[in-house]
């Protein structure tokens, strides 16, 4: 079964509430009203309604009943002030309520509390707004789960019947010891629900102690940590990229290890090389990129990149879709 056709048959029912802040773009407006015709979700879109139903008529598309448009600015004020009482407590003395009326004016802090108040189950943002803007607001409010100290993004890297997972590639440019170890136990779990068994490589220039540095310790220290973590996790560092790739290699470099050889989840020792990493594979090997799936949140948010198109949109609510089922 096609990787979407399998993730597509666990949210087919659920009827999860996806939050899109980004009401005026033509391709989050195009991704939500197929969303709600095939019957995934049932998408929440921010903004104006008129402005809303002009977007959608540009693109040729009608806004079907099971989507839902709301407008912050026009919000019933008894809601709204649910919603800012709510906030000012989650937030404990760091923002006033003055200042809440006005931030929750902002399409993707209103989208977020509506996921923090269980009125929504994910959101997707990014196709207009940076990274921080998206993430900014779920750190705030939506907070990482317990144990976790920051959440990480993570690409599902398909190819024909391959499927890996790099992690972090998105959010931490320089992860310590500590927060390396959390990101490898928390992409065993994504991992899953993508029908990956997780083999996890914390990777390296090194294989073993082959080389001493600072950067190799911090990656040796991290496999440690995430062992006495996640015990029963096939979790194994540090390791070259082709020590955990090749068989061969591993048997050669890494023997007895359970994850040298036959890696699926890699683990970057920082961003740099994880945002390379995927590139290449991206653009030299081919793989198709899906995320980044922001991982180590108490509720599923999503942030698009950029230059996302609407078939992106799509497969990433999907996505978040069955982060809420889980």
């Amino acid at each position: 079964m096609d990787l979407f056709e399998s993730l597509i048959a666990k949210i087919k029912g659920k009827n999860k509430k996806i939050v899109f802040p980004e009401g005026n773009d033509e391709r989050v407006v195009g991704a939500a009203v197929r969303l709600a015709d095939d019957g995934l979700v049932r998408p929440i879109v921010l903004g104006k309604l008129d402005e809303v139903k002009k977007t959608a008529d540009d693109i040729g598309k009608v806004l079907p009943a099971a989507l839902t448009v709301i407008d912050p600015e026009e919000y019933p004020a008894e809601n709204f002030e649910e919603m800012v009482e709510a906030f000012v407590e989650r937030r404990k003395g760091k923002n006033t309520k003055e200042q809440a009326y006005k931030m929750l004016k902002d399409v993707n802090y209103f989208g977020t509390m509506l996921v923090y108040m269980d009125l929504a189950d994910g959101l997707v943002s990014g196709a207009v707004h940076p990274t921080g803007d998206t993430v900014r607001p779920a750190l705030q409010i939506i907070k990482t789960k317990p144990g976790i100290s920051r959440t990480s993004g993570a690409f599902v890297m398909t190819r024909g019947e391959e499927r890996y997972l790099f992690a972090d590639c998105a959010i931490n440019i320089n992860p310590g010891p500590q927060e390396l170890a959390e990101i490898a136990v928390a992409s065993t779990k994504t991992a899953r629900l993508f029908d990956i068994d997780p083999k996890v490589a914390l990777l390296s220039f090194s294989t073993k102690g082959s080389a001493k540095s600072s950067e190799v310790e911090k990656v040796a220290e991290a496999t440690k940590i995430a062992q006495k973590l996640a015990p029963n996790e096939n979790i194994d560092g540090e390791l070259q990229f082709d020590a955990a790739f090749v068989p061969s290699v591993g048997q050669h470099k890494a023997p007895g290890s359970k994850v040298a050889g036959q890696s699926n989840v890699f683990v970057f020792p920082e961003l740099e090389a994880g945002n390379i990493g995927y590139k290449i594979a991206q653009r030299l090997g081919k793989f198709e990129a899906i995320g980044p799936i922001l991982q180590g949140l108490n509720k599923p948010v999503s942030d698009l990149s950029r230059g996302a198109n609407e078939e992106d949109v799509y497969k990433v609510a999907i996505i978040t879709a069955l982060q809420a089922t889980n």
